[in-house]
């Protein structure tokens, strides 16, 4: 994972595959190569171009007329390669196409929807919380609290029957595969795409849904015109993949980030008002979504260096969060810092639309726990799922005191 300065240019090359399953279980060592060697490096077995440092990272997210996300935001480029299904009209396109269903999602999901859900989503953050902790003292945190909380409220919300749901944690589990190479994390989810996929376009359709929830709001919306007719099952679709795993694995990382800091873990306990600013510390520490690609729209110049106009880039964003030139101690999981700033949920015109329900969920989450629980360690060895995209968890064990009433 060191990097070599290209034959008769200054450009370091490093031959590294950053979805191998040895970096996907610790990419660490490789994102701290990638920012030493320089403000962009050459992946030669991808022939990308590598952004690991903050400051390129986080001017890639915002550019979106030098780095387009039109022609796909994983390593295949649209502009030759049929992508796998209709692309995102939130994630995979650019303005002007991008634009209306962005407006729209942005009120769907605005400040009013939220606050009609608050008080509900706590109640129910309580209940499974009680539920929880009524069985044993050491239980696994992904499957009991990361996976059940998102699954039990986010669909609600969207407006999506009961019966199915257990499809959204697969489908968005290959969705996210898809985004790097063709290799066996991709072939492992190819079977079930064609049924998983059926399943999620079917929960878009405008009488599938409840009158009450994202879902129908993103129809009405086509109804006034603010969006096509053929546009809002997309958008729906967008919810149903990017709204599930990703919360998923945020809780995920904040729960375990708790569980190996029993410090922090007392600081949030005595100050719950902190639950915001813990998710996105551990976002940032963690970085769910560790890489998105993006495609030069012509010859970008960065530093010393251009990346020729056609190629991919590779954006690191869980290298950038923890870059020591942007963040002190970034290997840290802190409370007192400000996390703000973290490119964790993207940043500029395709930042995350729903970042602000990932935040509601796990406040709620968060704050049901420390109400009730003391102390949180792990109990036993924790086990990563490798996706190409996700930094995720699929068993976290954990051992609980609980505050006696």
């Amino acid at each position: 994972m060191t990097a070599t300065l290209e034959p008769g240019t200054a450009l370091p090359a490093d031959d590294a595959d950053p979805f191998s399953h040895e970096v996907l279980e610790d990419p660490l060592p490789l994102h701290a190569a990638l920012r030493d060697a320089g403000p962009v490096v050459h992946l030669t077995r991808y022939d990308a171009y590598a952004f690991a440092r903050y400051e390129q990272v986080h001017a890639a997210l915002v550019d979106w007329q030098g780095f387009q996300s039109g022609a796909g935001v994983g390593l295949s480029n649209f502009r030759y390669e049929k992508p796998w299904r209709p692309p995102s009209l939130l994630l995979e396109a650019d303005p002007p196409r991008h634009d209306a269903p962005r407006r729209v999602l942005a009120k769907v999901l605005g400040p009013r929807a939220l606050r009609r859900l608050r008080e509900a989503w706590f109640a129910d953050a309580d209940i499974l919380v009680e539920q929880v902790l009524a069985g044993p003292a050491e239980f696994d945190a992904v499957t009991a609290l990361a996976e059940a909380f998102p699954l039990r409220v986010f669909p609600d919300a969207v407006g999506v029957p009961a019966q199915g749901r257990e499809n959204l944690l697969p489908y968005g589990d290959h969705a996210f595969n898809a985004f790097g190479p063709s290799n066996d994390l991709v072939a492992k989810g190819a079977p079930r795409v064609a049924e998983l996929s059926a399943w999620v376009n079917a929960q878009c359709a405008r009488d599938v849904l409840s009158g009450d929830g994202f879902g129908a709001a993103i129809w009405a919306a086509s109804d006034r015109g603010d969006i096509t007719p053929e546009q809002a099952p997309l958008v729906v679709r967008s919810l149903l993949t990017a709204g599930v795993d990703t919360t998923v694995h945020g809780l995920s990382a904040v729960l375990y980030a708790f569980a190996t800091n029993p410090g922090q873990w007392r600081r949030l306990r005595a100050q719950p008002s902190l639950a915001r600013v813990a998710f996105d510390e551990a976002v940032r520490w963690e970085s769910p979504v560790q890489t998105f690609f993006r495609t030069a729209t012509t010859d970008v110049r960065v530093g010393e260096h251009v990346v020729p106009e056609g190629k991919k880039i590779l954006m690191f964003l869980a290298a950038a969060n923890r870059d020591p030139r942007r963040w002190a101690d970034p290997d840290a999981f802190d409370l007192s810092r400000d996390p703000s700033g973290h490119v964790g949920f993207g940043m500029g015109i395709h930042q995350c639309f729903g970042q602000h329900v990932a935040r509601l969920e796990a406040e709620a989450l968060l704050t049901a726990l420390a109400r009730r629980v003391d102390s949180i360690e792990l109990a036993g060895p924790t086990r990563r799922h490798h996706n190409n995209t996700l930094r995720a968890w699929e068993s976290i064990p954990v051992r609980v005191r609980v505050t006696e009433d």
